[in-house]
């Protein structure tokens, strides 16, 4: 076993698990991957976030046209909720905190950063620290940033609380390992929320919809399983497929095996 990486043997399992998830299993095989890191790096909390770059052009946005789409916590509360709401009011209106832009600064690359390394010493004296961290418990992150197109990445916040030391340099190489190498598996969980290649991003509803589509079901059986008219179901496939820019299950499909449209910009 390599002796910078504790977790060998345990990323390569993690690895060979999701590949065995099917692929609109989003939720489940994300928080599983969420889960394992965690436990792997004594993390007690963990962010998933979509990020899509909307028409930039090269005007005074500090967020250069990046904006948070969809948002997954691992282990949510109200109070963490609430302040990650915040957040991201703060960046819709383009007004980010200085750890917000320094992993701007970035996209486009992957990268595992402390979050010593996205922030000022004065920060951690500021009201952002206290308001998105200390208040929720959290003493150290590590912030993975994951292009998945030039329009499109996802972040990933590992967090610790104030019961623990800081994150070290040989968990911030575990999670970097854990990450790196899993492509796919991101492609496929923005494509399952219409992130980054839809028009607009998928509802809750749309998204059990578009399962039974992706698992072969009939229109009437996704209805049955989903509590729902048919002719409800109906206009739920239609908006999927005008999201997607497609017109047929076939063409939603080839989306998931890598083929079909570019990626759209979500205005």
């Amino acid at each position: 076993m390599h002796p910078d990486f504790p977790n060998l043997d345990r990323i390569y399992k993690l690895w060979d698990a999701l590949a065995d998830f099917d692929a609109v299993d989003i939720q489940a095989s994300r928080r599983f991957l969420l889960e394992e890191i965690c436990a792997m790096v004594d993390a007690q909390n963990a962010d998933w976030i979509g990020c899509v770059r909307l028409n930039w052009s090269q005007g005074s946005d500090p967020m250069k046209g990046w904006r948070p789409r969809t948002l997954f916590t691992l282990n949510p509360c109200r109070v963490t909720s609430e302040a990650i709401d915040q957040a991201f009011t703060e960046m819709e209106n383009g007004e980010p905190d200085i750890t917000t832009t320094r992993n701007v600064e970035l996209a486009g690359t992957f990268r595992v950063l402390p979050l010593s390394e996205l922030a000022t010493p004065e920060w951690f004296e500021g009201p952002s620290y206290l308001r998105y961290y200390k208040t929720l418990d959290r003493r150290d992150s590590l912030w993975a940033g994951i292009p998945v197109s030039a329009d499109a990445e996802v972040q990933i916040g590992f967090h610790r609380s104030f019961q623990k030391t800081p994150f070290s340099r040989k968990h911030q190489a575990t999670i970097f390992h854990a990450l790196r190498g899993l492509r796919w598996f991101y492609r496929h969980q923005l494509l399952g929320e219409g992130i980054g290649v839809a028009s607009a991003p998928l509802t809750p509803t749309e998204q059990l919809v578009l399962k039974g589509l992706l698992l072969g079901l009939t229109e009437k059986r996704i209805a049955e399983q989903n509590n729902q008219s048919p002719h409800t179901t109906h206009d739920h496939v239609k908006r999927i497929f005008r999201k997607y820019g497609v017109s047929s299950r076939s063409s939603l499909m080839a989306l998931w095996l890598g083929k079909g449209l570019k990626p759209r910009k979500n205005p």
